[in-house]
């Protein structure tokens, strides 16, 4: 794939579950390229993304992803482990996402037990279990969900990396101030 390679497109899409409740919404993500889907609370944001991955109703339009993209998914509120004491480190190399090295702000976090780390924390290593996958496609809902200054600053300066790795990045945010410190591209949503 070339720089510029299509990873994802989404064309008229309409969502929902048993009725819609989105649309219609279109846009191409590229690689390089970490795209805004921003709009209100209960816009339909997480519904795009539900429905990128097959967990909400497609009642018109089309989802196409390139042949052979790898895509990884952060769900607004990830799953805690709590019933498995493992650290960050096991927790990033169970994922995958240990074939590089995380960022030193991260340093902190990795051998203490996930069930000992703030939300916000366990936040910024679930969303660096995306970015740190194999993935090509990184579909991240509310990344910054529960996170402090610091830990927004951090996640910035990952997400910005990430672009320069050549991965496509989605981002559903309400907090326009994220998608425009981040995004290179944005698609407002809304009812």
């Amino acid at each position: 794939m070339t720089t510029a390679a299509r990873l994802l497109d989404v064309n008229a899409l309409v969502a929902g579950y048993k009725e819609p409740v989105v649309g219609p919404v279109s846009f191409r993500l590229t690689r390089g390229e970490i795209l805004g889907l921003a709009g209100p609370n209960g816009s339909g944001k997480s519904t795009v993304l539900r429905a990128i991955i097959g967990r909400a109703r497609i009642f018109s339009g089309t989802v196409e992803r390139s042949e052979g993209v790898r895509a990884t998914v952060q769900s607004q509120q990830p799953v805690r482990l709590s019933e498995m004491p493992i650290t960050g480190r096991e927790f990033l190399r169970l994922t995958g996402a240990d074939r590089q090295p995380p960022p030193s702000q991260l340093a902190p976090l990795l051998e203490h037990r996930l069930d000992r780390l703030s939300g916000g924390q366990f936040q910024l290593l679930h969303v660096w279990a995306c970015l740190g996958s194999a993935a090509d496609l990184v579909l991240l809902d509310e990344p910054d969900n529960n996170m402090d200054p610091k830990a927004r600053a951090t996640l910035i300066e990952v997400l910005h990396d990430s672009r320069r790795e050549g991965r496509g990045v989605l981002v559903v945010s309400h907090e326009h101030d994220l998608v425009e410190a981040v995004c290179t591209r944005l698609v407002e949503v809304g009812r």
